[in-house]
């Protein structure tokens, strides 16, 4: 991800934690490679702060670059000879696995697609918060803007949209739904018959509003609106419950109060979030 800018010069690095939990590997793992990354000049650490990218490609001469590559190849020549091939056989391998290796080029852009700007930003936040790809935002109407990109994520009832496009490059269908614990916030206080909605789009309101039923099988009525400007919709005041979007979370953090208000964030399914792993971090 460094190598592909995916993280620019200056930008701080996931927490050992977050980035060991987004991998699904120890912590203690994920600093030693960060250590192994500093070594190599990528990366270096900042006291009260963590990691932050040094350098994008890794300040290894030659011969530093042989060295390590020989020590993989010792230890893989090691496990073959274990197996029973004798020299011949292992040069035969690495020629024909060499003749045979397709050198693909590496997923440097992505972007994440939504209904609308609003959407795509809260599928892109998902993303980047459980796997740690970061993406560009594109709404369904910028088909050609989506051909620009190396791999799109989209959301599974809008793939045949961008179908046209699977032959140059790669699109990734996306399965998600509100966060678990999100949604049982809601249930547990959804004996009211009205729960307030803002977002930041006048157009996002319908869409979330069919999501959430979907998902809690709400009964009772939504009133929503948007932010405007520096004020919030006139039913805030009077409404128990305040759900709203990440776009319009500066302004409902700063006037709601904690206990009254529930911040609406996307959860990937498990199989999506492996997919996009397989795709980009095991290049």
């Amino acid at each position: 991800m460094i190598s592909t800018k995916q993280f620019q010069v200056g930008e701080l690095l996931p927490s050992t934690r977050e980035l060991g939990q987004q991998l699904e590997a120890s912590f203690h793992t994920v600093r030693k490679a960060y250590h192994i990354l500093e070594d190599e000049g990528l990366i270096k650490g900042e006291q009260g702060r963590g990691f932050v990218v040094k350098n994008q490609t890794p300040l290894l001469d030659k011969s530093d670059r042989l060295e390590k590559g020989a020590e993989k190849v010792q230890a893989l020549v090691e496990e073959l000879i274990g197996y029973g091939l004798d020299e011949s056989e292992i040069e035969l391998l690495f020629q024909e696995q060499l003749g045979y290796m397709e050198w693909p080029d590496r997923i440097q852009t992505c972007a994440s697609v939504g209904e609308n700007p609003e959407m795509a930003r809260m599928l892109a936040d998902a993303i980047k918060k459980q796997v740690g790809v970061k993406s560009k935002i594109l709404d369904i109407n910028q088909y050609e803007s989506a051909a620009k990109y190396d791999a799109l994520f989209v959301p599974i009832h809008l793939v045949n949209r961008f179908r046209s496009l699977r032959d140059s490059i790669l699109i990734l269908p996306i399965v998600y739904d509100y966060d678990p614990n999100i949604l049982l916030s809601i249930i547990d206080q959804a004996a009211m018959g009205t729960i307030g909605l803002v977002t930041g789009k006048e157009e996002s309101i319908p869409m979330i509003i069919e999501e959430l039923k979907r998902s809690i099988h709400f009964e009772g009525s939504f009133v929503a609106g948007t932010i405007y400007g520096k004020s919030l919709p006139l039913f805030v005041r009077n409404s128990d419950l305040i759900m709203y979007t990440p776009e319009s979370a500066r302004m409902v953090e700063q006037k709601v109060p904690e206990k009254s208000r529930i911040r609406l964030e996307y959860q990937l399914s498990n199989k999506s979030s492996d997919m996009i792993r397989a795709e980009l971090w095991d290049q």
